[in-house]
Order: structure tokens, then sequence, then C-alpha cells
């Protein structure tokens, strides 16, 4: 009896990737901006703003505005917020204070989704360890985005990752429950949808070409959260501190491609 080879994650031709990559490069630059604008006294709709400004200056289209009726052009995500913050005029950043910024943009009919975690000011010991270990987290997973693999070796190898930086750090760290990264290419998200956990070897399998945004989110306590009543700001149930770190990511014949470079 033979067994049926997995369907592969949607892949794309190397012209395809450069113009994804083109269209992250500008998320990049726009999270570089915003990281820079975040200072003590700023809104988050300020920083909304200037991401807004920098990827229309540069021909593309913020893919989060308008996304099934979400307002800003960032998620931006303050302290006990997981993911999914609305800008607004009333978040105003003090110093300590945990940020994550997630930013997509389309350029000529591509998409680029990419987030990372900073402090406004100095960041405690422990923000600052949840941060590295939710950077770590992703590393983990972009090295496991290679030809012939699995989709759930990437989540996997998130876990593993995970677990080493607790280890680390000597600290645990909760893996939010039920987020995780997604298929993307010519929409922002597609199937298949990426666990930040779980056992590996299963699932659609990698090929050159295929493309995934790959996104750790993990929290100084609880992994269960809850969404407020605006439907789209998702918190710790616990109030603990979460971070967000996320790379477009292609597989290569060379090993795992970053479409999402930061200047």
């Amino acid at each position: 009896m033979g067994f049926r080879k997995p369907k592969p994650v949607p892949f794309k031709s190397a012209g395809e990737l450069d113009a994804m990559e083109a269209a992250g490069a500008v998320v990049g630059r726009a999270l570089v901006a915003v990281r820079d604008a975040a200072k003590p006294g700023v809104s988050t709709l300020e920083l909304d703003a200037i991401a807004e400004a920098l990827i229309r200056d540069a021909g593309g289209v913020p893919s989060f505005k308008g996304y099934h009726g979400f307002p800003g052009s960032i998620c931006s995500s303050v302290n006990e917020v997981v993911v999914h913050g609305i800008p607004s005029k009333d978040v105003i950043l003090a110093e300590g204070d945990l940020v994550s910024i997630d930013c997509g943009a389309i350029l000529d009919g591509w998409h680029g989704d990419s987030a990372w975690t900073f402090g406004v000011g100095e960041l405690s010991k422990a923000d600052l360890e949840l941060s590295e270990a939710t950077r770590l987290s992703l590393e983990a997973g972009i090295a496991a985005m290679v030809a012939d693999a699995r989709l759930t070796d990437i989540s996997h190898a998130i876990e593993l990752g995970t677990r080493a930086a607790a280890e680390k750090f000597g600290r645990k760290f909760g893996i939010v429950d039920g987020y995780g990264g997604h298929g993307i290419g010519r929409e922002m998200h597609m199937e298949p949808f990426l666990a930040n956990e779980g056992k590996p070897n299963r699932g659609p399998l990698l090929v050159v070409g295929s493309t995934l945004a790959i996104e750790p989110m993990l929290t100084l306590g609880t992994e269960d959260t809850t969404v407020l009543e605006d439907d789209w700001t998702v918190v710790t149930d616990d109030g603990s501190r979460a971070a967000h770190w996320e790379h477009t990511v292609a597989v290569t014949a060379d090993g795992p491609r970053i479409l999402t470079p930061r200047p």
C-alpha cells in the first residue's frame, strides 16, 4: 500500500520572492521608524501615522488598514496586550512600557508582514528576557524553515526554542494559546495555520519557494487570553506582559530567507 505524499506549503518563483521581499523591506523600514519615534508621551495613533506615511511614500498600501474593519496601519500592543491592539490617541507611551508593533504592507500585489517588541526607555529584567525569549523562539522557527521539512517541524522548533529560553533565563514563559503564523503571498493570511508549539513531522511539506509568516507570542504568565469588546484587542487573562516577534520567511535551496529585512 503506497503512502500519499503530503501537499506542499504554497510556493513562489524566485522573482515572486524578490517581489515579496520588496514589500517586506517597506515593512521593515516602517517598524524601525516606529521604534525610533516611540518615546514617553507619544500616542500609538502617532506611531500609526508614521508607519502609514512611510508605507504610502514607498508606493505601498498598509495591508492592515480596513482588513475586516481594522482601523489602523499597525497593531500597537502595549504591556498586557498580546496582539491586535488598535492605535489610539488615548494610549500614551510611558517609560518602561513594553511595546509590540505588528505591521503589514502590500507592494505590487505582494504582502509583507512582520512584528517586533521593544521597550520605551529602560525595561525591567523580566521584560527584557521575555522579549529576547520570543526573538530566540522566532529564530528557532526560522531555522526549521528548510526544504523537505514538515509544517509542524517549525511549530516544534518554536516550542523547543521557548523551552531553551526558559532554561537560559530561569523563568517560565507562556506560549499564547490559539494564535500563530500563517501562509502569505498575494493575500496576507493564507493557509496553512502555523501553531507555535506541537509535535514534529506533521502537516504540509515545505518546498523551495514556500512562504510563511512565523510569529511566536510569549507571556510572563498565562497562556490564556481574552478579546476585548472592540473585537480586536487580545489581552492576557492574568495581566502579565506579552511579546510578539514575526518575520515573513521563504524556503530556498540555500536555507531560510527572511523576506522582511530591517535596515
